[in-house]
């Protein structure tokens, strides 16, 4: 549906009756005297509307006209008249015409006429449908056809992409079809086309009417070389959610991609996200039980009526356990627990190196629980495969086994010497389920030393102690003598012995030297005079320093 812009003329052909107006001519006497008041035909606009109605006017100067009259085809109505005029208004006016004006002046015939032009807006001014989708780099041709319009020889026919022109040429025949080809692009994506078509009647006082067609969207495209790169897991657990992820790179535009994806024939909520030439489609979902075993994702993108399709295979598989039970996980020392491991079918179990018998099937065996069992860690391995792939679960139990508190000996020493006013530690563990508790008293005073805590060992430390270990399942003691000797005692027993030692020492270098003057003394003289008498011994010399009143 065309849409009058702007003010404009609408062109027509104008058919004017040349041959009456040649014939009334020529029956003018050439040279009448009366032909020097000519007889003047007006109008307000000589370019009227098509079905509309004017005015006109016939006058003379002439001082005695008379029978002045109107010859026309259209329907005509005297409106008045005076000395040299005489005024018509003419109805219905449907194509272009010629109006006649004749009278008389002193006898002689006078005539004047006008061409009138009649203009009619195009009733249609529309662009041709477009392509759906064009592809970036080929051309695009536009058509516009503009039906009615007159009078022709004004009427002008416009292409536009938006606002810019592209195109301006005469509209030629009923309908009138202009055509242009651009080559389009990316930019021309979204972009608005239309054509107008600009009736020019301002050479006959009029304006520059515009009529407008609907626009028409363009919507273009470029294909990627490539194929959407589909992201799925090779398993898939039955219960675990997973998500799917698929891009396709190189199109234009992104945007406009539609994207659908699948698991078998499960449709997937996905969000699409696109980044310039490049769409991204991410979707999550949870497999179900009725989904085991295998399956195929599917990916379709399409654009501008051509898909791109990526297929994976993917497995879903069911992985129950391994369930791995112990009949007493808490049990007392000497009772039989029944340790079992049991898994889905087709998944095969081991428990402790002990398979199952067969896939599917549970594997136990039972012992007697005993101190050394308890907080024993029982494993149970499951395998199970899927596609050719060997797929492992791993589960563990912890054995609590309750028996009675036992100190170690080998950690808790019987006998321990310490010296006073030094800082020691009692090192006494005990063991039990559940953990016992241990305290050492002195016997008789009840004197108690904490243990595992470094203390400050005094005198009355000294004496014999109890060290019970207690829990719910009974006691267990064991004695342990602590010997605490004064660190001043001990010195002067090292004094005497230091003393003692000097005196043995300095009676033993008197006794040798007493021993070494001795074998002075006992020197033997030889009297070389006489060897007839016989050897004497000499007594020796007295003593220095001997009181000289004694000497004889």
């Amino acid at each position: 549906m065309a849409t009058m812009v702007l003010p404009g003329l609408l062109p027509g052909a104008c058919r004017t009756p040349l041959i009456s107006l040649l014939l009334v001519c020529c029956l003018l006497p050439p040279g009448a005297p009366g032909q020097k008041f000519p007889l003047k035909v007006e109008v307000q606009s000589p370019v009227v509307p098509a079905g509309g109605s004017f005015l006109v006017n016939c006058s003379t100067d002439c001082p005695n006209p008379n029978l002045i009259a109107l010859e026309t085809s259209l329907s005509k109505e005297p409106v008045g008249n005076g000395l040299g005029w005489a005024a018509f208004q003419l109805f219905n006016v449907t194509g272009d015409t010629q109006v006649l004006c004749s009278g008389f002046c002193n006898g002689v015939q006078m005539i004047g006429f006008l061409i009138i032009t009649v203009y009619r807006f195009p009733e249609r001014v529309e662009l041709l449908p477009l392509p759906r989708w064009q592809p970036v780099g080929e051309n695009l041709t536009l058509r516009c056809q503009v039906a009615g319009g007159a009078p022709r020889r004004n009427l002008t026919v416009v292409l536009l992409r938006g606002e810019e022109e592209l195109s301006r040429q005469p509209a030629v025949g009923e309908p009138a079809e202009v055509t242009v080809t651009v080559l389009a692009g990316r930019d021309d994506h979204r972009t608005n086309f239309s054509c107008r078509t600009e009736l020019d009647l301002r050479p006959g006082g009029l304006g520059l009417f515009q009529n407008s067609s609907a626009p028409r969207q363009l919507q273009t495209f470029a294909l990627p070389v490539t194929t959407p790169h589909l992201t799925v897991p090779r398993f898939l657990e039955v219960g675990t959610t997973w998500s799917v992820n698929c891009t396709l790179d190189g199109l234009f535009p992104a945007s406009e991609v539609q994207v659908h994806l699948a698991l078998g024939n499960q449709t997937l909520n996905s969000t699409v996200e696109s980044h310039e030439n490049t769409i991204t489609a991410t979707a999550t979902a949870t497999a179900s039980m009725e989904q085991e075993g295998a399956q195929e994702i599917v990916c379709n993108m399409t654009l501008a009526n051509v898909s791109w399709e990526a297929r994976e295979n993917i497995t879903i598989y069911s992985f129950q356990g391994p369930i791995l039970n112990l009949s007493e996980p808490s049990a007392p020392e000497g009772t039989a627990v029944t340790v079992t491991c049991l898994a889905g079918p087709r998944v095969q179990v081991t428990l402790d190196g002990i398979p199952a018998p067969a896939p599917g099937q549970p594997v136990q065996f039972q012992l007697n629980a005993t101190e050394t069992d308890d907080r024993r860690i029982f494993f149970c391995s499951a395998t199970l495969q899927v596609d050719g792939e060997i797929l492992h679960r791993n589960s563990s139990v912890l054995l609590r086994v309750l028996y009675g508190p036992t100190i170690d000996q080998a950690k808790c020493p019987q006998r321990l010497t310490w010296k006073d006013r030094t800082i020691h530690v009692l090192q006494c563990q005990a063991r039990g389920n559940p953990d016992p508790t241990l305290h050492c008293f002195q016997e008789g005073s009840r004197l108690e030393v904490p243990i595992g805590i470094p203390f400050l060992v005094r005198l009355n430390h000294n004496g014999t102690y109890s060290c019970k270990a207690a829990s719910s399942r009974g006691t267990h003691t064991i004695t342990v003598v602590m010997n605490v000797w004064d660190r001043n005692a001990r010195a002067v027993s090292i004094v005497l012995g230091v003393l003692a030692v000097l005196g043995v020492v300095t009676i033993c270098a008197a006794l040798l030297y007493v021993f070494g003057v001795h074998r002075h003394s006992a020197i033997y003289h030889v009297n070389q005079g006489s060897t007839s008498l016989p050897l004497t011994s000499r007594q020796p010399e007295e003593a220095v320093g001997e009181d000289p009143s004694t000497s004889s």
